[in-house]
């Protein structure tokens, strides 16, 4: 009884001083976890119960590694996980010396389990503190949002947040283009990345539009202004501005429930169903879950209906508002609505597409933005790149990008740095053209501005949007990423400034937030981080791919080979035949195919991971176990399996 006071009085103790560890460094406990206190360690637990993130306070450490070994003694005396592999963090909020660990974990046990080691630049400098987490992958990906919100709000004792609220903005004059520029190009000569396509923004105009590189690698042809690439989740931006349009038409309302407005919306879930409202379907705050395995293994033939049936399948893995959950079918929904409303009677992929040709990139004047990959490819457009299995840079098929046809409103867009940047200052011009004409009403480009859910540490998602204010000051984006494409547009709408990036290559994406900072630093003398954060980037990038290729076995072995079956077949996600030729071993799916290696796990079990440039990374674990030849293919929250074909 009296252990049991105790502990109620340590933990009434810690929930009244849930923001300050033992040390006195302050962060936000993340959301809906229960708390527990025991000396310099702070137990964080899930509401699922599967997911511990543990704070660890230590006086001092001799370096990173003997940090985390101390605290693994004190928080779990018995842990015992192979390091996978340790890896550098820049300097930041600080924090200095950190350093993140990974942990082997077998694809059964659907575990990520890592530490991270900070030591403090306050104080006497000898204090380090550890953060240990230990997460199913499930929940991981539902409480992301949380879980990192905590993580980055960590500060040390007496740290002072870096904040740009009241600073004036240099402007963006030629010679501060081209320290942004060089930056960019830096970083793609390191990173292996053939081209990029740019635009800057200051003062409601574009400084500088144009681009870096060549469109495709082995040729010539360089990118420049009106190259195209696939802008991909930037589509929801543009999206949700099409449902603004038919808000202002009369022929939606934002809180109408969407079921009310096209009878075919559904989810497997009825009342999940009922609560959907037009607002809801972007704003990755339903519950529901990435579920994208399903489109991208689809038919980028089948019509925009599909779509729609997908999601009748689907269920919510967490509760309405509670967590950020990304849905790509959510928003291809949105789309289709908002098109359906605007169009009746036409076939809604074609309404969508003559919607937001017609009603925004006509007004616009994005005279080359479409969503006809035919146009696109027979052009002046950028071709997918991604990592060979020696490294190197490769160019990629299409295959897998042509899957998001059926719910393109999520992220099939075509676009340029000159017709990117114009969407920009739409944006920045509150809802009218460059020219100022009114093109949505401010009413409704604000609503789409609104917060929706949390997604970190003073960073909000509204609708397509995602809108950030951790430095003082409104920053707001949406990125894009698909097989070789990796893009974000950002504005500060305070200051009529912007930046657009579009990648032709994987390895892009390692451009994106480094140069969001850069942009600060270069309008506000923002503390020097962004090489910083580059350069560690691009070598933990190479620390992880090369770890990669030892961990895995090319060309898989005969006897691996012939445990497999010719032929197998999943209900959800459709055939998979077996090809064996020339000593290589290729898995070939109904609408794209790739090489594969083999991977021995920690527990046994083998695995198949693709290779092929940018498909590396799928991995299909032989269950030796079923009754018939099997292989299982998971994400986070979902598992599929292919069963041998009888």
């Amino acid at each position: 009884m009296r252990r049991l006071l105790i502990a109620a009085l340590l933990a009434a103790a810690f929930s009244a001083q849930a923001d300050t560890t033992s040390a006195g460094h302050t962060y936000t406990p993340p959301d809906a976890f229960a708390a527990r206190l025991d000396g310099p360690v702070a137990r964080f637990t899930a509401p699922e119960g599967d997911a511990t993130v543990t704070v660890v306070d230590l006086a001092s450490a001799k370096d990173a590694a003997d940090a985390v070994a101390q605290a693994w003694a004190l928080a779990q005396p018995d842990f015992k996980r192979t390091l996978r592999l340790a890896t550098p963090r820049p300097s930041r909020n600080g924090w200095v010396d950190q350093q993140v660990f990974d942990y082997e974990t077998s694809p059964n046990e659907k575990l990520a389990v890592q530490a991270i080691a900070r030591r403090s630049s306050t104080g006497d400098g000898k204090a380090w503190v550890v953060l240990l987490l230990q997460a199913s992958e499930a929940t991981l990906e539902k409480r992301g949002a949380p879980i990192g919100k905590f993580f980055s709000s960590l500060r040390p004792q007496g740290y002072s947040r870096e904040s740009f609220a009241g600073k004036t903005a240099k402007p963006l004059t030629p010679e501060r283009i081209e320290q942004l520029k060089a930056f960019v190009a830096q970083g793609m000569k390191q990173l292996g990345v053939p081209g990029v396509g740019l635009s800057f923004i200051d003062g409601g105009r574009v400084v500088w539009a144009g681009g870096l590189g060549v469109r495709e690698l082995g040729k010539p042809e360089p990118v420049d202004g009106d190259t195209l690439f696939m802008a991909a989740s930037n589509t929801k931006a543009m999206t949700t501005a099409l449902l603004a349009r038919a808000v202002d038409a009369g022929k939606l309302r934002w809180d109408q429930p969407a079921a009310e407005a096209y009878p075919a919306f559904r989810l497997a879930d009825p009342e999940v169903t009922k609560s959907v409202q037009i607002k809801h379907l972007v704003c990755a705050c339903t519950g529901m879950p990435r579920q994208d395995l399903e489109w991208l293994f689809g038919n980028s033939a089948a019509p925009a209906s599909t779509t729609f049936d997908q999601l009748a399948t689907m269920k919510p893995t967490s509760k309405f508002g509670e967590v950020f959950q990304y849905s790509n079918l959510m928003v291809g929904a949105g789309g289709y609505i908002a098109a359906a409303a605007l169009k009746p009677g036409v076939e809604v992929g074609a309404a969508y597409d003559q919607s937001m040709q017609a009603l925004l990139f006509g007004p616009l004047g994005m005279k080359n933005t479409t969503f006809d990959y035919g146009k696109a490819l027979r052009g002046n457009r950028a071709w997918p790149h991604g990592d060979a299995f020696d490294g190197s840079t490769r160019r990629a098929g299409m295959e897998v990008n042509r899957t998001i046809i059926p719910a393109r409103p999520a992220g099939a867009v075509w676009t340029s740095p000159n017709d990117f940047s114009r969407w920009v200052l739409m944006e920045l011009n509150k809802g009218k053209t460059p020219e100022g004409q009114p093109l949505i009403s401010e009413a409704n480009w604000a609503e789409r501005y609104k917060p929706q859910v949390m997604v970190g540490e003073d960073v909000t998602y509204g609708m397509g949007l995602f809108v950030d204010r951790q430095y003082g000051i409104t920053v707001a984006s949406h990125g894009g990423d698909l097989l070789g494409f990796h893009s974000n547009m950002i504005w500060l709408p305070e200051y009529n400034a912007g930046v657009t990036i579009l990648t032709n290559a994987d390895a892009g994406v390692l451009l994106r937030g480094p140069l969001q900072r850069k942009l600060l630093e270069v309008l506000f003398d923002g503390r020097p981080e962004a090489d910083e954060r580059l350069k560690v980037a691009i070598a933990n990038r190479k620390a992880e791919a090369d770890k990669m290729r030892q961990l895995l076995t090319l060309p898989v072995p005969a006897e691996a080979m012939k445990t497999l079956a010719a032929r197998y077949a999943s209900p959800d996600l459709g055939p998979l035949r077996i090809e064996r030729k020339a000593g290589k071993l290729h898995f070939v799916f109904a609408y794209w195919r790739s090489e594969v290696a083999l991977r021995k796990n920690e527990d046994g079990t083998q695995s198949y991971m693709t290779i092929d440039p940018g498909l590396g990374g799928i991995e299909l674990v032989r269950d030796d176990k079923a009754a018939r030849p099997t292989l299982v293919l998971r994400d986070a929250q979902h598992e599929y399996r292919f069963v041998a074909a009888r």
